[in-house]
């Protein structure tokens, strides 16, 4: 009762980048135009397939909820971020508001990998059925697929943040990253992780590897499906549409994989939190950029907005 009295009164710190408060308003600003970036590319492609009719199929239903997941991702991260880069590390947050941090980051994150499977599956199913691709890609069904991984992500997120924050902490309470990071505030713990990193490691290989694997099933099929078609003009079409898919998972789940899956003998701080950035700021930028510039449909729809705009 005492160390969780003491654990609930404990603020935590994040370690800052460079003690050259200079250097620290440069970070700053490259996360502030990274985020604003990201925030707005992302509503872009959200308002874009809201407003343009032709695009109410479930592909761009599915991109339009991705875009807005990663903009409540990021917005998890961000804000706290800025404020210490700009305190050189000296604003606090309280365990609770780490555990809630934590909690809407892997929520979100989880939902996010689910998804992007989730795509991959229609995907397969409009260019391996395309005659059968609006009765077996019924809208209860998109709707289903798409609360089933906000659902999933909730019940993978819930109870790993509350076992984390059931450790006891200590003295130790600056965190060697940007963000209140699973590994990272671990290692503040003073009692034996091996059981949490062991629940977390199995959860990450859990969400990680299972849609990865369906991923890697459906564009098998995909490619082999791809390669019978007798136009080179539907080939290109298809292409285009699943090319953009594949970067965007390699991007996603290569730099997740490799916080979550490697050892944690190997964990380097610094490592870690310069991988974060990439899945964090960087990734979720390149996302409206990659699907924008390789899709068709959507480039059309959003220079049309655009013209409409500059007439107005």
């Amino acid at each position: 009762m005492e160390e969780i009295n003491k654990t609930a009164k404990i603020q935590f710190f994040f370690h800052p980048f460079s003690t050259d408060p200079k250097v620290q308003l440069v970070i700053f600003a490259a996360f502030l135009v990274m985020y604003l970036t990201s925030v707005s590319g992302n509503a872009t492609v959200a308002v874009i397939v809201q407003v343009n009719h032709s695009l109410h199929t479930p592909m761009y239903f599915f991109l339009a909820n991705l875009a807005v997941l990663e903009i409540f991702y990021t917005s998890s991260i961000a804000p706290l971020a800025l404020a210490n880069l700009l305190s050189m590390g000296k604003t606090p947050v309280s365990v609770t508001g780490c555990g809630t941090q934590m909690f809407f980051f892997v929520f979100l994150g989880g939902a996010d990998c689910l998804l992007l499977a989730v795509m991959a599956y229609d995907r397969f199913v409009a260019i391996c059925y395309p005659l059968r691709y609006t009765l077996l890609m019924s809208w209860p069904l998109c709707v289903e697929l798409m609360a089933g991984s906000l659902v999933l992500g909730f019940l993978l997120s819930l109870p790993l943040t509350i076992l984390i924050f059931h450790l006891p902490f200590c003295n130790n309470n600056e965190i060697y990253h940007f963000y209140c990071d699973m590994p990272a505030v671990m290692r503040l713990a003073c009692a034996d992780t091996r059981v949490h990193k062991t629940a977390l490691y199995i959860i990450s290989f859990t969400v990680l590897s299972i849609p990865l694997s369906l991923i890697s099933i459906s564009y098998v099929f995909i490619v082999a499906a791809i390669v019978r078609i007798q136009s080179a003009e539907g080939r290109h079409r298809a292409f285009s549409t699943c090319s953009s898919h594949v970067l965007v998972v390699l991007l996603q789940y290569g730099c997740t994989s490799f916080i979550y899956l490697s050892p944690s003998s190997s964990y380097s701080p610094e490592m870690g939190r310069a991988v974060s950035m990439v899945y964090t700021f960087i990734t979720p930028i390149l996302n409206p950029l990659i699907y924008s510039v390789r899709n068709k449909e959507l480039k059309d729809a959003l220079r049309k907005a655009l013209q409409k705009f500059s007439e107005g």
